[in-house]
């Protein structure tokens, strides 16, 4: 059940239907059952790990605040964290860690018959995961208090619009609104609308028109590519995850809008970022501030020296690629964005952030977009030697072909629009600078979005690419 698709819609349509002629309470029930029926019908068999990771924290984070002796409530933390990434751990990792060391034998010599793991990943687990996680370890600071309802967590961890690809909610935004009896504010309907339309035009629209674009391209062998092919599926394939991840994500807060509800923006315009440090700033930016409180900073952060604040960044922007799947390609692709972070610092970029003329602002941006492209490369390749074999063709004389004409002119079609409105957005630093136009202007911004919805649907439809993580 996914929001592209008509049973999402009509299930949702029920949802809002009697959620808002229940009582407070008996709403959290509806979302409950409504959130954990959404999960099951993907696989009803993974309930059960959602059903665990939240009865662990729950317990623990009562226990932790009860709990007078520090060094009890330190190891009743490590006890949470270990069994939140033990089974994401598993699920997520084990396969991939007994492929590489049997790999490892066999180039040693040693003969490895080590079983096959055929494990099937949960959808969404990396995300409630670092939600769940994050809870305990507030309660633990002392930053927020433990829900004293189990029914209230329950629902904190499986809400349903942004359970299976984020945002990754912290419980001191997301609890209170749910534990407080809500309404539909003035506002609420056509903000969840904007949210929800702008979120389908860049999922449906977008994104899954410009997948056959990539798929064509990353399905060829290396050989057959010419430069401006590769080129062409690297920049189809920013704008393709770009448009499902940011589509899911706006479509999140719509749905939720409406259950009166606010989630936290997860993008911000991230292509228009002039160094990588503001780039995280406004692409995945739960994730960026999960990994900046709850690993980098722990880390250290920037506090130790030079020397070391450059280890920590490139730690923690490696584990952020390991987060991201099981393979060496996300890890080389965290570690190319940890690159950049201490490239950019060592050489002082980052102080021209907001100090320039236009024309330097606007070169920096192009700069920082292929670098960032550079990363989707190795995010999108199928192996390590498939992401060397298109740099060295990218390197290569420019061959314009026919198909990499086609390619940059639906990449226009589609995209460009979006790209020009978000522009004007990025200046103006409203978020929902739409609703703040004249009727006319957002009766034409809306008529384009349903007309695009209608006239260009995409001939197969694309699974949101981050429910593999």
């Amino acid at each position: 059940m996914i929001f592209n698709s008509y049973v999402f819609w009509a299930f949702y349509a029920l949802v809002l239907f009697l959620y808002w002629r229940l009582p407070h309470r008996a709403q959290n029930r509806l979302l409950l059952v409504a959130s954990y029926v959404f999960y099951g019908y993907w696989d009803w068999r993974f309930l059960s790990l959602l059903a665990i990771s939240t009865l662990i924290d729950y317990y623990v984070s009562h226990a932790i605040c009860r709990q007078p002796d520090q060094r009890v409530r330190r190891r009743l933390l490590v006890f949470s964290i270990v069994a939140n990434l033990g089974i994401l751990g598993y699920f997520k990792y084990a396969g991939f860690f007994v492929r590489e060391f049997a790999d490892l034998l066999e180039m040693l010599g040693f003969q490895a018959n080590l079983p096959v793991l055929n494990i099937v990943l949960p959808v969404g687990i990396s995300f409630y995961t670092f939600q769940t996680m994050a809870y305990t370890i507030d309660v633990y600071r002392g930053v927020t208090k433990p829900a004293a309802s189990l029914l209230d967590f329950a629902l904190f961890v499986a809400f349903f619009p942004q359970l299976v690809a984020g945002p990754i909610e912290r419980s001191s935004r997301l609890l209170p609104q749910l534990i407080g009896p809500r309404s539909l504010r003035s506002g609420d309907f056509a903000e969840g609308l904007y949210h929800i339309l702008i979120g389908l035009l860049k999922k449906v629209v977008i994104a899954d028109n410009l997948a056959p674009i990539v798929e064509r391209v990353f399905s060829t062998p290396t050989a057959e590519l010419t430069s401006a092919d590769v080129l062409i599926g690297v920049y189809a394939f920013a704008f393709q995850i770009y448009g499902d991840f940011s589509g899911y994500s706006s479509i999140a807060q719509g749905t939720a809008k409406w259950l009166g509800i606010d989630l936290s923006y997860n993008f911000k315009m991230p292509y228009f970022s002039r160094s990588p440090s503001e780039f995280w700033r406004r692409w995945h930016i739960t994730l960026s501030q999960w990994l900046r409180d709850y690993l980098y900073i722990p880390l250290g952060g920037n506090r130790c020296g030079v020397r070391r604040t450059y280890i920590n960044l490139t730690l923690t922007m490696l584990l952020g690629g390991l987060w991201h799947g099981a393979a060496w390609t996300f890890v080389i692709w965290g570690a190319w964005h940890g690159l950049l972070l201490v490239a950019y610092r060592l050489v002082g970029m980052e102080k021209f952030e907001g100090h320039t003329s236009a024309w330097v602002a606007a070169l920096q941006m192009v700069l920082m977009f292929h670098l960032v492209c550079i990363g989707w490369l190795f995010f999108r390749a199928e192996s390590f030697d498939q992401a060397i074999g298109m740099i060295a063709t990218l390197a290569t004389a420019p061959a314009l072909t026919d198909y990499a004409i086609y390619g940059a002119a639906m990449i226009v079609f589609f995209a460009g629009p979006l790209m020009i409105y978000e522009w004007y957005v990025y200046r103006s630093g409203d978020m929902l600078l739409a609703l703040r136009r004249p009727a006319w202007q957002r009766c034409a911004a809306y008529g384009y979005c349903l007309v695009m919805l209608l006239v260009f649907p995409p001939l197969v439809q694309q699974v949101f690419i981050y429910f593999q993580f």
